[in-house]
């Protein structure tokens, strides 16, 4: 059983999506501190003039935990985001067959940016086509006590085996207390694949938006042929 824990990211990029696949549960790690300028509230689409920000406004301090950081609903963000993401592929095959359900997201009175985040996540590897489940970090009472236990925890509470980490995990895990609990532990590098996009040469670490609109259902495997792992 492997398991992929993560941060809820709005709209994530395809090495997040490449994990999620990777993965027999993906559990959102809603139970840590918001990052300013991180990827919690934001990424990037295509545009004729390059990459362009998506970015959800919120109202958060240093130390509130992502769980409770409100979002400023005294902005049309959810309006521009539709309009941006409608004209950077209005000349895309597949614009059309995931315009409505990503207006229907888009349209719901988001009042907390972790559960937008969870929702767009679930949006975007739904269509994609990956179809590991997935489940919340505050729903499993798995508190380890510092970084490296909690995820611990979590692996334990879901019955998993392997720990499917981030290229940088090595840097502020420690992996004996995986091995004294019997958890195997990969470390994804991902390597990020080059595919047909718009409006000219290509600009990688967008968010999968970018893939699911221009090659709908090659999505998946497109973005997997990314994937690299080691122990």
């Amino acid at each position: 059983m492997k398991v992929a824990i993560h941060q809820p990211q709005y709209l994530p990029w395809l090495g997040y999506l490449a994990k999620w696949a990777a993965a027999d549960v993906f559990v959102f790690l809603d139970t840590v501190q918001y990052e300013k300028n991180g990827w919690q509230n934001r990424n990037r689409i295509r545009t004729a003039d390059g990459a362009h920000w998506l970015t959800v406004p919120v109202h958060a301090h240093l130390g509130t935990p992502i769980a409770e950081v409100a979002i400023d609903t005294t902005q049309p963000w959810r309006a521009r985001h539709l309009r941006a993401i409608e004209h950077a592929y209005a000349r895309t095959a597949h614009l059309a067959s995931h315009h409505g359900s990503l207006r229907a997201l888009l349209d719901l009175d988001w009042r907390l940016l972790a559960r937008l985040a969870v929702a767009s996540a679930e949006w975007l590897a739904k269509a994609v086509g990956i179809t590991t489940p997935a489940r919340l970090a505050s729903t499993l009472a798995a508190d380890g006590g510092d970084a490296t236990g909690r995820l611990v925890a979590i692996c334990k509470a879901v019955g998993a085996d392997t720990y499917l980490a981030g290229g940088h995990g090595a840097r502020y895990m420690d992996g004996a207390r995986f091995r004294e609990a019997g958890i195997s532990v990969l470390y994804q590098h991902y390597e990020h694949p080059v595919y047909t996009q718009q409006h000219g040469e290509f600009v990688p670490f967008l968010s999968g938006v970018d893939l699911l609109l221009t090659h709908g259902d090659e999505s998946l495997s497109i973005l997997r042929r990314g994937d690299s792992w080691s122990f």
